[in-house]
C-alpha cells in the first residue's frame, strides 16, 4: 500500500509532536510569531530562525539534539516552535516577544541534561531557543583567554584549543558532545578538576540576556548576577550568549593510563584503597575509578587516569601512592593533553582531532542519579554496588567514581554556587543505559528505572546527609517539581535547591529575584523567587 507525500508527513507530525502542543493558545503562539518575524524583518533569516511544529525541518532539529532518547517518544511534551537565533539580536527579540505574548520559553545549548529540561516543559506550552548557531569560539593565546559562545560544545572548545597550542587547557567536561552553555553554568569539572577546579572557577566574564532582553556582561550584571549563573545553573537566570575563560598550563607530555581488574575480591580491596588516596595524591594526578560489565558480560573495575607529566615520574607517584593498584609500563601511554581528551573520549588511536567537534546524538537512554561521599563507605557497600551490577538489568549499567581534592576542594564554598568542595572525597554517579528501542515499552525501561533507584537506596546511609547532596548538571526530577500553587514555589524549590547548593541556595533566591522578578526564566527545578527579597 502506498501512501501519499501529504498523509506520510502527516504521520511523521504525529509521531513528532505530542497533544500538549495543541494545547498553546493560538492566538498568543500566532502573535509571538509575527512579532518575531517583524521585529527580525529579514525573510530570509526568519526561515532559518524560526521552525513551527507545523514545519518540514522541525521534527530534525528537536530530535538531533536529544541526547537521551527516552524523551524522544511521542508522549513527551514538544515545543510548538524551535527558534534557532543566528545572532546575539535575535535572542534579545526572543525573549522580548515571548514576555509580551506570555509564551515560556526553554534554552538548549546541546541538549546533555539528564532530564531534558532544555527542551522539554511538564503541563504548559513553550517554545525552545537552541543557540547551536551561536557557537564561535576565539582565543587568545598570548593573554590566555579566549570567548566561547553557549552553542558550543566542549569537543569543539578542546579542537579549537588544540590547534592553537599545546601548552594550554580548559578544566571542562571528559565528554565531547556535551555544550558549554549548560556545563559551564552548572560547575562543570573533568580530569582537571584536581589540578585547576570547575570551569566556573576559570569563568571570567560573560555576555547574558536577562529577563527585559538586554545584553550585559559581567560589570553591567554586577558580581551578584555574575555569581550565580557560575555554578547556579544559568537557565534560572537569563539566556548566556558567550563566555570569557581563562585557559591554564599544561605540559608538552601528559600521560594516561587504564587499569581493569576482574577478580571481584581484588578490585574491592583496591577500590576500597582508592577511596583513602584518590582525593589526596598529588594535584597533578586524577585517577577515577568505574564498576561495569565487560564485552564478555561480566563484572570488572576500571581505574583510569591522566598523570600531567612522564610516565616515569607517574610510575614512580605511583609507587609511593597507591601501590595496590600494580600500575606499570605497559598500561600507560604518554601523549599531549588534546590527545588525553580523544584517549578519555574513546576514540580510536590515531584518530584525527577533528572528530572532537563532531555533534553526534546517542542512540542509548539512561537514568542517573548522583551522591557525594565524605568518608569511605565499607567494603561491603562496594561488594554489594559490584553485586547489583550483576542484575540483568545492568548490562549496560556504570557505576562511577569521580575524585575531588586538589585545587577544587581549595576553593572557598561561597566562591561560586557549586557547594560540593571541601569534605567530599569523590562523587559517585549510578547510571543505567538501554537500547532506544526499548523505550516503546514501558514495562522494560521501568526495570532500569527501578534498579537505579535500588542503587541510590543502598547507598543511603554511606553518603552526604542532612542534605544529601545532589549536582545540579546531574538534575533529577525525582527530587521533586513544581506542582503546588505560586505561593508555595518558595518551599518547594527549597527542598531540591539545599541539595543541589546547600548554603548557597538563599543567595541564589535573592539574586533570582532581583534578576528576574517575574520568573520569566522558570523550570520545573528553577531558583525560585520570593515577594520580596526581605521575605527570607
Amino acid at each position: 500500500m502506498e501512501f501519499s507525500n501529504s498523509l506520510l508527513s502527516l504521520l511523521l507530525f504525529s509521531l513528532c509532536v505530542s497533544p500538549l502542543s495543541a494545547l498553546v493558545s493560538a492566538h498568543n503562539h500566532e502573535d509571538f510569531l509575527k512579532c518575531l518575524s517583524h521585529r527580525i524583518n529579514d525573510n530570509t533569516v526568519v526561515s532559518k530562525v524560526i521552525h513551527t511544529s507545523k514545519g518540514s525541518s522541525f521534527c530534525s532539529i528537536l530530535d538531533s539534539s536529544i541526547q537521551n532518547p527516552r524523551f524522544s517518544v511521542p508522549e513527551t511534551p514538544k515545543p510548538v516552535s524551535i527558534i534557532t537565533p543566528v545572532k546575539a539580536s535575535d535572542v534579545q527579540t526572543v525573549i522580548r516577544c515571548a514576555r509580551l505574548h506570555g509564551i515560556h520559553v526553554r534554552t538548549r545549548s546541546a541538549g546533555h541534561g539528564w532530564e531534558g529540561q532544555s527542551y522539554i516543559a511538564y503541563n504548559k506550552p513553550f517554545v525552545v531557543i537552541d543557540l547551536r548557531n551561536l557557537r564561535s569560539i576565539s582565543l587568545n593565546v598570548d593573554d590566555r583567554t579566549g570567548w566561547v559562545q553557549t552553542g558550543a560544545t566542549t569537543g569543539e572548545l578542546y579542537f579549537e584549543i588544540g590547534k592553537t597550542t599545546k601548552s594550554l587547557a580548559f578544566p571542562a567536561s571528559i565528554h565531547p558532545t556535551v555544550g558549554v552553555g549548560g556545563q559551564f553554568s552548572g560547575g562543570g569539572y573533568g580530569t582537571l578538576l584536581r589540578k585547576y577546579g570547575l570551569a566556573a572557577d576559570n569563568i571570567i566574564d560573560a555576555l547574558v540576556v536577562d529577563a527585559r532582553g538586554r545584553i550585559l556582561d559581567r560589570q553591567a550584571m554586577g558580581e551578584d548576577y555574575f555569581w550565580a549563573i557560575r555554578g547556579g545553573g544559568g537557565s534560572s537566570f537569563g539566556v548566556v550568549l558567550s563566555w570569557k575563560i581563562k585557559l591554564v598550563d599544561v605540559p608538552s607530555t601528559v600521560t594516561v593510563f587504564k587499569v581493569q581488574k576482574t577478580s571481584e575480591k581484588e578490585a574491592v580491596r583496591i577500590i576500597n584503597k582508592w577511596q583513602y588516596v584518590a582525593a589526596k595524591v598529588p594535584n597533578d594526578l586524577f585517577i577515577s575509578a568505574t564498576l561495569e560489565r565487560s564485552d564478555k558480560n561480566l563484572v570488572h573495575a576500571l581505574f583510569t587516569g591522566l598523570y600531567l607529566g612522564p610516565v616515569n615520574d607517574l610510575l614512580a607517584l605511583m609507587e609511593e601512592k597507591f601501590p595496590e593498584l600494580n600500575l606499570e609500563m605497559e598500561d600507560c601511554t604518554e601523549m599531549s593533553w588534546v590527545e588525553s581528551v580523544l584517549w578519555f573520549a574513546d576514540f580510536p588511536k590515531g584518530e584525527s582531532l577533528g572528530v572532537l567537534a563532531n555533534r553526534k546524538r546517542t542512540s542509548l537512554s539512561f537514568k542517573g542519579k548522583d551522591d557525594f561521599v565524605q568518608e569511605p563507605i565499607p567494603e561491603a557497600a562496594i561488594q554489594e554496588l559490584w553485586r547489583r551490577l550483576e542484575a540483568p538489568e545492568a548490562r549496560l549499567a556504570k557505576v562511577i567514581l569521580t575524585p575531588f581534592g586538589g585545587k577544587m576542594s581549595e576553593i572557598a564554598e561561597h566562591e561560586t554556587p557549586f557547594p560540593h568542595r571541601e569534605g567530599n572525597l569523590y562523587e559517585i554517579q549510578y547510571l543505567a543505559f538501554w537500547r532506544e528501542e526499548e523505550d516503546k515499552n514501558k514495562m522494560e525501561t521501568e526495570k532500569y528505572l527501578k534498579w537505579v533507584e535500588s542503587v541510590y537506596n543502598l547507598m543511603t546511609p554511606y553518603v552526604s546527609k542532612s542534605p544529601r547532596g545532589a549536582y545540579v548538571n546531574f538534575m533529577d526530577l525525582d527530587l521533586g517539581m513544581y506542582l503546588g500553587k505560586e505561593e508555595t514555589k518558595y518551599e518547594e524549590g527549597k527542598s531540591w535547591g539545599v541539595k543541589y547548593f546547600k548554603n548557597n541556595f538563599e543567595r541564589l533566591v535573592r539574586v533570582k529575584t532581583s534578576v528576574d522578578p517575574t520568573d520569566f526564566f522558570c523550570d520545573e527545578q528553577s531558583i525560585p523567587i520570593l515577594k520580596s527579597v526581605d521575605d527570607i
